[in-house]
């Protein structure tokens, strides 16, 4: 009796033993990375003639997928993170002139509120916001009214580029998704 219950100990260890072994090299082939995010985070930098970095914005870019976008899934007439996930940061590295308005250097949240024939673009002072739940105006430190223009391609994603001035020193950021975009004009200050 003692032969096999000794036996029947050992035989438990031993198995146990090779799930255990097993476990630690399956760990060991790799780390167990997250899946990309439905709706991944980007960045874009915007430089002058000289090379130096003048802006930076931080932003999620969510996917169309057969959805209707402006109007259902980003309503009209309310505050949007202006993509997904945490709010849309923006950072000036020199003092800027945004729709004839001046913004100091620094960081600030960049809010919009979509409308059918026109966006309102808001850079707020409070930062580190996960989406616009905490969003209140008395942050606001300059709102501008853009108009919405018409994409001639089908945006998937939600983009943001830098599209450079002609014979000037400012640019337009540029904001699209589903069919429509916007161009929002900054120039440095002075």
């Amino acid at each position: 009796m003692k032969k096999i219950l000794l036996t029947t100990l050992c035989l438990i260890g031993f198995l146990g033993f090779q799930n255990l072994n097993a476990q630690e090299t399956e760990n060991t082939n790799g780390p167990n990375f997250p899946k990309l995010d439905t709706s991944p985070m980007d960045m874009i930098i915007h430089r002058d003639q000289k090379d130096e970095v003048i802006m930076r914005v931080i932003y999620s870019r969510p996917q169309t997928r057969d959805r209707e976008i402006f109007g259902k899934l980003v309503p009209y007439g309310e505050v949007w993170r202006t993509g997904a996930n945490e709010a849309t940061e923006i950072t000036f590295y020199k003092d800027m002139e945004i729709g004839g308005k001046t913004v100091n250097a620094g960081t600030y949240t960049l809010y919009t509120i979509p409308d059918e024939k026109e966006w309102t673009v808001i850079l707020n002072q409070s930062t580190h916001i996960w989406g616009a739940y905490e969003y209140t105006d008395k942050q606001d430190y300059v709102r501008i009214k853009v108009p919405v223009r018409n994409s001639s391609q089908k945006i998937e994603n939600f983009s943001m580029a830098i599209e450079q001035k002609e014979n000037e020193a400012g640019a337009n950021l540029l904001m699209g998704w589903a069919d429509k975009y916007i161009k929002v004009p900054f120039s440095p200050a002075g």
